[in-house]
């Protein structure tokens, strides 16, 4: 009986890249260049020519490439910047992004002639892309943390992290990149014009952060088991937040007012998210329903097996993202309106992080940046002070008496 000849590796597509990437036995994965393009499809027939010629065993290889040497910093990273729910972080998705952008420049050079002339190529990529400096720098602190990786697992030599080392973060007025301005509090006017034109879930979580200086992403993950409620002032302890993996707890105290908001949220199951994108749209869907004067067609009926079904579901809880994009949208139908309505002044774009520099200057000002540290979840007043704007009312009144 003749033995069954071994199975040809297929030519697939590395999606973080870009590239196609054929995985060959005793080697492991090898980047071919752009995805479909003649080279690889040339290089994969080499390779499989060889492969096939010495019988499925081929040496490996010790001249790692940029592009490998992500994707095993990529694989890595999957696993590390998860958290106990088992959901990446935003970190996954920011190296997701830069590995793109890395392998599209240098996806084929060796790992180990990746030098500083290389790096500062890379920086100069973002610098057009328009981004802001204090992105870029991010960026660029990311790619020296693949190659130290690389360096402390032996997979590219300690002189090629040296060299990266050597290149000097962008400074502020002194290159070509993006100055942002400071994050401002937003006008209580324009967030009152927003209200009408956003869901009951959505509007519910402005005016919680306006009342209690929340996170977009704590607001997106309250749930009932999370709060006591036993107390004149309710306390939500946060799960997830920023400063967990210091061992630091959040807690966020919430008065007469936020009671008053969140009641109507408050759910039988505990361990459901309060605010969900998925009864949001199914009461658009109802109101929108109800609304209609035409007869319905029957594959237009609830319940129809023929309902067009959209490409990506509602989840069951929102995310910061999509909380900030239905604050954009609702955004958008407000200055449509206005522009119906022949009103001049139009809502400027605002995000809803900004309703928490609101909370902290108001507090700031009442009851001081002590006060404001606590409730922000602070543990300097030096982070606090960055949040909370200087009111210079008192100034200018003494600055009128003895000025």
């Amino acid at each position: 009986m003749s033995k069954t000849a071994p199975r040809i590796p297929s030519y697939r597509r590395h999606r973080p890249s870009g590239l196609g990437v054929v995985t060959l036995p005793g080697r492991g994965d090898v980047y071919l260049g752009q995805w479909n393009s003649a080279n690889s499809r040339a290089e994969y027939n080499r390779l499989i020519g060889e492969w096939t010629a010495s019988g499925g065993t081929l040496a490996p290889s010790h001249d790692l490439t940029v592009v490998e040497l992500a994707a095993a910093f990529l694989k890595h990273a999957k696993g590390y910047y998860k958290r106990p729910d088992g959901q990446f972080t935003g970190e996954v998705a920011n190296y997701k992004t830069l590995i793109r952008r890395l392998s599209a420049l240098y996806g084929r050079t060796a790992a180990n002639q990746f030098g500083p002339l290389a790096l500062k190529t890379v920086r100069q990529q973002l610098i057009d892309a328009c981004l802001a400096r204090k992105t870029i720098n991010q960026a660029v602190n990311r790619v020296r943390h693949i190659f130290k990786w690389g360096c402390e697992n032996q997979l590219i030599e300690p002189s090629v992290l040296q060299g990266l080392q050597a290149v000097a973060g962008l400074r502020y007025g002194r290159s070509g990149a993006k100055e942002t301005a400071p994050v401002r509090c937003v006008p209580d006017c324009f967030v009152d014009a927003v209200l009408p034109y956003v869901s009951p879930q959505v509007g519910a979580m402005i005016e919680l952060q306006r009342a209690s200086g929340m996170r977009s992403g704590e607001v997106c993950s309250m749930r009932g088991c999370d709060i006591n409620t036993s107390g004149k002032v309710w306390v939500y302890t946060v799960g997830q937040h920023k400063t967990a993996w210091h061992g630091h707890q959040r807690q966020v105290f919430l008065g007469p007012r936020a009671q008053q908001i969140l009641r109507p949220f408050l759910k039988a199951d505990l361990q459901a998210p309060l605010f969900s994108p998925r009864e949001s749209l199914l009461r658009i869907h109802e109101a929108r329903h109800a609304r209609r004067v035409t007869p319905l067609a029957w594959g237009n009926r609830p319940g129809s097996n023929r309902v067009r079904k959209p490409k990506k579901a509602a989840g069951d809880a929102y995310t910061a993202h999509s909380y900030q994009r239905a604050v954009t949208y609702g955004i958008q139908a407000a200055n449509r309106a206005r522009l119906a309505e022949a009103k001049a002044e139009l809502i400027p774009h605002w995000h809803p992080h900004q309703l928490r520099h609101n909370y902290a200057t108001r507090v700031r000002r009442e009851h001081g940046l002590e006060t404001a540290r606590i409730l922000l979840g602070h543990r300097s007043v030096v982070v606090s002070e960055l949040y909370a704007e200087v009111d210079n009312t008192k100034a200018v009144l003494v600055a009128a008496k003895i000025g």
